[in-house]
Formats: structure tokens, C-alpha cells, sequence
């Protein structure tokens, strides 16, 4: 799959003996005639999809022994790039995707380039409401300054009306308006901010937007919600980034610091990232009880195992380590959705048989992504991957991540393929900014306060649940994008 949408994920490899690396790849096999030749000779990615199929496919690969002799078949110089990896994927994965190297660097740096800075959805599945309402806004967006928050609705682009009314719904007239104007920059937008006025303003996109994975970090005091009695901490932490380990330190010493024993981890637009940031991320989550115990063992093909001790499941069983720092909570909220996927669910398996009814899931259905990859690299020689790890990507071309394990916690339970039912559901509240009128975080004090959830939401929020007959049509989002939910491992390769 194509990468489409941010990516997350870091890669720092040891290496094998390039010997190891040509004793598991079978030969080229050599054109049979001219015209073979020539189709070869015209395909500039020749070299690298014959790479990828014997060095990678057929080795890191979950699923190499359904595939191999299929893949084998295949004609590298018949497909491009990305065709040629999804030709190769098993039928069941929807997960193993590729990038472009300008693609990772974008991604390793945190900085998005040609960006408004806001993400979009729509409150369809619980509120039938197709509204374009803005999901979270980074600081620094073009769009901050204008009072724009979560919440708002997005009602005209470039003076053309993209409302969700009963006497206007959001039709495909509308989704094409929205898709042929909204990238574009500039751009002349009419927003329905969270006190009901409108406010319209001509914007530029940011040339780059340096981002951090810790969107909020706040702290709910006694005095902010009825029957409270002592303060709690509010996370909201939007991917798992290797290169921003402080921004998880940040947050969790604040909260520490401040004696915080019950916290909210709002996941629900947490697409999961590299291992490290979610090992770091359970050093402060866990139990001290629980320090040096196991969190997650990962599962690899037995062909890979058998070709190096490392990859056997002794030699992938990943403990929580100790941390000062450490929350040692009495309570922990995760509030999830469908763009809770990989790391995010993962950290969530790991702590649930040390912390047990401590840990509670509100919100909806979570992405569901058992599963992880390696980042690997073409060019892919042993000196060009000593050049990566240094972060030297000059001669970097393509990055591909096909699914290489299978993750368990300690109890050998793993991750619902269809994703976490939470304990409480919630559909995801768009029509309030991240506070404790917000349904989610209102149902997480609720029951820290009276040990009982809250009535769901009236459904009443939008005037387009009766729009009569007349189709309406979702935009994309993050999650529904390919490549979403990863879970990278920092491991070597060969």
C-alpha cells in the first residue's frame, strides 16, 4: 500500500554478516529473450523489486510460506513500485504498506510540509451528522489565530456551501467541492465556531508545521467536576515517535510531579509508531509491581527464526523497565476509537494483567492491528544501512514495511484482530473542544467519581438527521487512509 498519510515509525538497525544475507535470498533468475530484456532494461525499480521480493518478502515476511511461490511468479517489470508490493501481500493483509524516502524523512523529523494544520471528521456512526467538524488542531495552525478549536464546523469554502442541513445535506456536489478546494492555498474558509458565530478568513498553508506528539497535557482540579476529590491528569498523545521521547517525559514527569494518581489517555487518534516510544511510555504507566516483568513477546515467521537465535520467541520477549518517574496509578482511563491502532493497543494489552479493573476503555471500537513491521531500507547492503543509522539517508530510495511479527502480552492474549470493545462505549464527541464537558473525558470522571458510567449522549445534535432520501458522503480520514497503524520495532536486519 502506498503511504497516503503520516507515517509512524523510526528505524536504527544492527547488522548481520552480509554472508547470512546471500546464504537466505535465492538467485535472479536471467531473461529468457529479447524483448524480456528490454522490459527490464526500461524499468529503473527493477533491481530494487527484486531486491525487496528475496531479501525482505522472502525472509521478515508473516506470511512467506503462502506467498513465496506465488510471488516467485510474478514479473517485477509489469507493475510499478507500489503495485508490485501490493501484488505481493497476502490476501488478509491490510496492514504491510511502503513509502518514498522524502516521505520517511518528512516523518522522522515530526515537521508535515504543505499543511493546514487541522484534522477533519464527521460525527456519522452514532450522530448521523456528515458536518466537516474539526477533530484536533495543532498549535501553530494558520487557522489558531481565528478562533478556530475542536468542534467547529467547517460551513463554506471559497464562498461554496460544504453544510450538512436537513434542507442541504452533504451530497457528492459537496464532497467534490471539498476535495477540489480545500487543499488548495490559498484559500478563503467560513468556520461555525463553538459560541455559534461564523467567522470567514483567507488563509495560507504552512511551507512546514513542526508538530509533537503530546497534543494535550492538563491537569482536571477538584473544583472542575462535581465530586471530585483529587486532581486528574489528562494525556492526549497522538503517535508513538521515537524521535520525541521527551514529549512523553514532558507530560508524564508534570503529571508526576504533581502527585497525580488517576490519569486519562486519550488514544483515540493515536495510529501507534516505534516500539521505543511505547517502552518508554509503559517505564511510567505501569505498576512499580510490575517493573521487569514481560509486556509484549513478539512472534516471527520460523524460517526467519531459524536463520538467526534473535528472532526466536525467547529472544523477543520485551519487559517494562524501571523508571523514577514512574505514576504508579489507582486508576487508568484509555479512551480509544478506530484510529486507536498498533502501539496504542498494544500498550494497552501489556498493562491489563498487572493492572486489571484499574484499567478501563472508553469510547469506540479500537482499529485492531495485532501485528508489526521492520523498516527496511533500498538501497539495502550492509554499508548502506551503517549510512542510515548514522542518518545519512542520501542514497535512501524506498522504505518498505511488510508485516513481520505478532505481538502477545505476558498472558498470551493478543490484540482482536477486530479491534478492543471498550468497556464503555462512547461515539466520539465532535461538538465540544477537549474539557470535561467533552463526552468521553466526562464519562472517565464520572465513573472515577461514582464507579458508574453515564447516559450515552442525545443523538439530536445535528439538523441533518432527517435529510430525507438524498445519499450523504464521508471524507477520509487518517485512519481510513492506507498504512495506518503501525507498531516499528528497533531490531537489526540483513
Amino acid at each position: 500500500m502506498k503511504a497516503k498519510t503520516l507515517s509512524r515509525f523510526l528505524m536504527s538497525a544492527a547488522l548481520l554478516p552480509l554472508l547470512l544475507l546471500l546464504q537466505a535470498c535465492p538467485s535472479e533468475v536471467e531473461p529468457q529473450d529479447d524483448e524480456e530484456k528490454a522490459k527490464i532494461a526500461a524499468d529503473a525499480d527493477y533491481k530494487a523489486k527484486v531486491f525487496l521480493r528475496d531479501n525482505y518478502m522472502a525472509v521478515y515476511y508473516w506470511w512467506r510460506d503462502d506467498v513465496k511461490d506465488r510471488n516467485a511468479s510474478l514479473k517485477p517489470y509489469e507493475y510499478d513500485m507500489y503495485d508490485y508490493f501490493d501484488a505481493m501481500l497476502y490476501k488478509d493483509d491490510r496492514w504491510s504498506w511502503m513509502c518514498d524516502k522524502e516521505y520517511y524523512i518528512s516523518d522522522e523529523t515530526g515537521v508535515i510540509s504543505g499543511t493546514w494544520g487541522i484534522s477533519l471528521g464527521q460525527a456519522v456512526e452514532y450522530y448521523r451528522d456528515y458536518g466537516l467538524r474539526v477533530r484536533y488542531i495543532y498549535p501553530g495552525s494558520p487557522f489558531e489565530k481565528y478562533g478556530v478549536t475542536r468542534g467547529a464546523v467547517l460551513t463554506h469554502i471559497n464562498g461554496q456551501n460544504v453544510e450538512d442541513r436537513t434542507d442541504s445535506p452533504f451530497t457528492n456536489e459537496k464532497l467534490k467541492i471539498y476535495q477540489n478546494n480545500f487543499f488548495t492555498s490559498p484559500q478563503t474558509f467560513t468556520f461555525r465556531l463553538a459560541d455559534g458565530r461564523d467567522t470567514t478568513f483567507t488563509a495560507s498553508m504552512l511551507t512546514q508545521l513542526q508538530t509533537h506528539t503530546n497534543l494535550i497535557t492538563r491537569i482536571f482540579q477538584p473544583e472542575e467536576f462535581p465530586g471530585l476529590t483529587a486532581p486528574v491528569g489528562y494525556f492526549h498523545f497522538l503517535a508513538f515517535k521515537a524521535n520525541f521521547l521527551g514529549d512523553i517525559a514532558e507530560s508524564m514527569t508534570y503529571f508526576h510531579d504533581n502527585g497525580i494518581r488517576n490519569l486519562i489517555v486519550d488514544l483515540r487518534y493515536n495510529g501507534g509508531g516505534d516500539s521505543r516510544a511505547s517502552d518508554t511510555l509503559m517505564t511510567y504507566l505501569a505498576p512499580r509491581s510490575a517493573v521487569g516483568k514481560p509486556y509484549v513477546i513478539r512472534k516471527h515467521n520460523s524460517y526467519l527464526a531459524s536463520l538467526d537465535d534473535s528472532f526466536k520467541d525467547d529472544n523477543n520477549t520485551y519487559s517494562i523497565g524501571s523508571n523514577a518517574k514512574g505514576l504508579d496509578l489507582d486508576r487508568i482511563y484509555f479512551i480509544t476509537g478506530p484510529g486507536t491502532a498498533s502501539a496504542s493497543e498494544m500498550v494497552m494489552n501489556g498493562l491489563k494483567p498487572y493492572l486489571g479493573e484499574k484499567l478501563q476503555m472508553v469510547g469506540d471500537t479500537t482499529y485492531g492491528k495485532p501485528n508489526g513491521m521492520y523498516v527496511l531500507m533500498y538501497p539495502g547492503s550492509n554499508n548502506d544501512y551503517e549510512a542510515y543509522n548514522k542518518g545519512d539517508f542520501a542514497k535512501l530510495k524506498w522504505v518498505f514495511l511488510p508485516i513481520a511479527f505478532f505481538n502477545q502480552n505476558s498472558k498470551g492474549e493478543s490484540i482482536p484482530w477486530n479491534g478492543f470493545v471498550p468497556d464503555n462505549y462512547r461515539p466520539d464527541d465532535l461538538y465540544h473542544d477537549f474539557g470535561v464537558e467533552e463526552s468521553d473525558i466526562n464519562a472517565c470522571l464520572t465513573h472515577l467519581v461514582s464507579g458508574t458510567w453515564p447516559a450515552l449522549p442525545s443523538r439530536t445534535r445535528s439538523a441533518s438527521t432527517k435529510a430525507g432520501d438524498k445519499p450523504r458522503y464521508r471524507i477520509d480520514t487518517e485512519e481510513d487512509r492506507p498504512g495506518y497503524g503501525k507498531d516499528v520495532v528497533q531490531k537489526r536486519v540483513f
